[in-house]
């Protein structure tokens, strides 16, 4: 069994009997004051430790909320990395190229004819990818586009097809001239 500390102050010869007693005395006359109410209770200690663990509860929060934030972004970063790899289209090696821009600067793409409408046209997207570019549907741009912006590097808007009843139907309006 365990020796309470007056126990082993005695032991060490730190304290003598007289000592104990006269504390003791002082603490039970203190307790019997504090029970009449005629000595206020000094419980600045006690409401200094509440603070301190109300601030503790704060600051854990707050880290558990930044650790979720952390998490939400990794795993929104991982959804955005499978979407692009699972629907991004193989890469060309022509000698036709789409222009874009990419933070101020022009970065250029091989494209074939096919590809290079559908992007004009809004059908395909242009992503950022591990330091390259990647050439993917509407569908996922979209997708990715709710999780990561930033990604997006071009989807133009869906041209939609011109009335029946249109008289310059016939005339079309180049979007992306060839010099």
């Amino acid at each position: 069994m365990s020796i309470s500390l007056r126990d082993q102050l005695l032991k060490a010869g730190l304290v003598n009997q007289k000592q104990v007693k006269q504390v003791t005395k002082e603490k039970q006359k203190q307790k019997r004051l504090e029970n009449k109410g005629q000595v206020e209770v000094d419980d600045t200690q006690q409401r200094a430790a509440q603070e301190a663990m109300a601030e503790k509860v704060k600051r854990d929060q707050e880290l558990n909320r930044q650790q979720q934030e952390k998490a939400e972004q990794k795993a929104r970063a991982a959804q955005v990395k499978q979407l692009i790899e699972a629907s991004r289209l193989p890469k060309l090696t022509t000698e036709d190229y789409f222009n874009f821009v990419d933070d101020k600067k022009v970065k250029r793409l091989s494209v074939n004819t096919l590809m290079r409408s559908k992007l004009s046209s809004g059908s395909l997207a242009i992503v950022s990818h591990g330091g390259g570019y990647e050439v993917i549907p509407r569908e996922a741009a979209l997708k990715i586009q709710e999780r990561d912006a930033h990604r997006i590097l071009l989807l133009n808007t869906q041209v939609e097809e011109p009335a029946e009843d249109d008289p310059y139907a016939a005339y079309k309006i180049p979007d992306d001239l060839m010099w």
